[in-house]
């Protein structure tokens, strides 16, 4: 690989952004944050419309949902991602993205892009598989456990 095709990692700032009920679907929501960003109302809308348009479709289609999950909206140095995860079968983290370049009139295909995620949203990713595992994966399941439990760190 090539230095100039890496990046320099830089902690990006980690916020709560409270839960969503999408119905069926219940949400815990943070921000992650490049520096000098932040979470607009404009973003949050996009993420709200991102779900409702498209992912409730994909989790109907899909099937077996946990009907719980969590969205990283992230506003990085070239451009926002938006990743929806929702747990499915008891065990399975599925996922769906919309990334768009600042500046650019519509999102990128991530079809043919397939990204998983970044280094930093893998922080917060890893998070809460863990808090799944645990608070979901045992012999007394508690959904609203699960909504309160958050990544316990402010930078990733």
């Amino acid at each position: 690989m090539l230095a100039d095709q890496t990046e320099i990692y830089r902690p990006r700032a980690v916020s709560d952004l409270g839960t969503w009920a999408i119905e069926p679907l219940h949400f815990k929501v943070y921000g992650l944050l490049a520096t000098g960003k932040e979470v607009t109302d404009n973003m949050l809308h996009t993420a709200k419309q991102f779900v409702g348009e498209e992912v409730l479709q994909r989790v109907a289609d899909m099937g077996e949902s946990n009907d719980l999950g969590f969205v990283i909206i992230h506003p990085g140095d070239i451009g926002i991602s938006i990743a929806v995860h929702w747990w499915a079968q008891g065990s399975v983290l599925c996922q769906h993205i919309y990334r768009k370049a600042y500046g650019d009139s519509a999102p990128m295909d991530t079809v043919s892009r397939p990204v998983i995620a970044c280094v930093w949203e893998l922080a917060l990713i890893n998070a809460e598989q863990e808090a799944w595992r645990s608070i979901m994966m045992c012999e007394a399941p508690d959904r609203a456990a699960y909504l309160c439990a958050r990544a316990q760190f402010d930078v990733a």
